[in-house]
């Protein structure tokens, strides 16, 4: 079976981020990692990519960790990549990003995704 895969959008260098604790929870289940923030070259020793267009693989899971309004410019282009399931993370989400990713056709869910891996965002240390 392939390994799952995960675009981390809003992924984040500084630790106490949870766009951080997601790719190092997300590395500890197992998920080949793909951080996507615009202005960073490297998270966690892993290639950061500037959108979800330019990741070289599948995507299992998108875990969004940007604002709502963000999220909404980005919908069309993860419904593109045609993810198996979208979490939008808490602070990520609002009714009309929900609504608009699943007119997409997008696997929305409005919750944790270091929860739903059955981790706990504190099991990732700030340091």
């Amino acid at each position: 079976m392939a390994k799952p895969t995960v675009a981390i959008v809003g992924a984040s260098m500084d630790r106490s981020k949870y766009g951080n604790k997601s790719v190092r929870a997300h590395l500890a289940a197992g998920y080949d990692v793909y951080p996507v923030n615009r202005r960073a070259d490297e998270i966690e020793g892993l290639k950061v990519y500037r959108s979800v267009q330019e990741i070289p693989s599948a995507l299992t899971r998108v875990s969004m960790y940007v604002p709502p309004e963000v999220g909404l410019k980005l919908l069309d282009e993860i419904a593109e990549a045609q993810p198996e399931e979208v979490f939008f993370n808490p602070g990520s989400e609002s009714d009309v990003l929900l609504a608009k990713a699943r007119q997409l056709g997008l696997p929305a869910r409005a919750a944790c995704s270091i929860v739903d891996l059955g981790l706990s965002p504190r099991q990732f240390p700030d340091e």
